[in-house]
């Protein structure tokens, strides 16, 4: 129970299932070469883009996650970058209990939509976490704020980070049954995270009813799921690819996750009339 306002807010964040992880190569960054940087096609967001996320714990409202995109202060290797705020806190009954007030930030290349730095602060009850990843994406490499220095796939992304990149990804040709993968950097390991296609749905919400996609994310069984499929994901059929809705039977009780706001959007959102 304690860790349930964390576990959806890294859901929300990564879009993805939790899989096995692979523990990094330790290398000297100041040894490795450079590679050029990748361009990718980024017509989901822009910058004064603000979601808003209610959390659910079978009937009760337990937290709120919100994302906003501001444009970085910062050049990085001489580029432009979004500056992803996200925050997570408890609600109600909730907040009584076990207080949550997380942040997560991200610093994501404009052009390429790979991250180059993250940092998670963490606090809830007396349980703290704090994370600061610098990212050399021309190296394939990072630096933890503990100073250790690892090897990692080209432009790996970071929980914040797989959330927007998730969304630039073209599945217009998807059919059902069809596996996205993108590889993660999650608590020290490498993540290969992976959602499965399963085709369109209509979701009514508070807000109004949209026009879906539905994915199902391949998790691992036994540590917080009965089964695979007891996850689902559903992202707006619009440009925009919001994940507007995440329905989760755990162990112990359900979750459930839904935008009650957003604003500033890139694209009209796929509303049904």
């Amino acid at each position: 129970m304690k860790k349930l306002l964390t576990f959806a807010i890294i859901l929300l964040a990564g879009q993805v299932g939790i899989a096995q992880g692979i523990k990094p190569l330790k290398v000297k960054l100041d040894t490795l070469p450079e590679t050029g940087l990748r361009t990718v096609t980024n017509t989901a967001f822009q910058t004064g883009e603000k979601l808003v996320y209610r959390i659910h714990y079978g009937f009760i409202d337990a937290g709120e996650a919100v994302l906003e995109v501001k444009d970085s202060k910062w050049k990085f290797s001489g580029r432009d970058a979004y500056h992803v705020i996200g925050t997570g806190k408890s609600l109600g009954g909730f907040d009584w209990v076990f207080k949550v007030r997380d942040r997560y930030e991200t610093y994501i290349d404009k052009q390429g939509m790979f991250p180059y730095r993250f940092i998670r602060n963490v606090e809830e009850g007396g349980y703290k976490i704090f994370q600061d990843y610098q990212f050399y994406p021309s190296k394939s490499a990072l630096r933890t704020h503990e100073k250790q220095e690892y090897k990692t796939p080209s432009f790996i992304q970071d929980l914040v980070s797989a959330f927007y990149y998730a969304r630039t990804i073209d599945y217009g040709k998807a059919k059902v049954g069809d596996l996205f993968e993108i590889t993660t950097f999650v608590d020290g390991e490498i993540f290969p995270l992976k959602i499965k296609y399963m085709g369109t749905e209509e979701v009514k919400l508070r807000k109004g009813k949209y026009r879906c996609m539905k994915f199902v994310p391949v998790i691992q069984q036994g540590r917080i799921w009965k089964s695979e499929d007891d996850l689902e994901v559903w992202v707006t059929a619009d440009k925009n690819k919001i994940p507007i809705l995440v329905k989760s039977e755990l162990l112990v009780g359900s979750l459930k996750m839904e935008v009650v706001d957003y604003q500033n959007l890139k694209n009209p959102v796929a509303l049904v009339n």
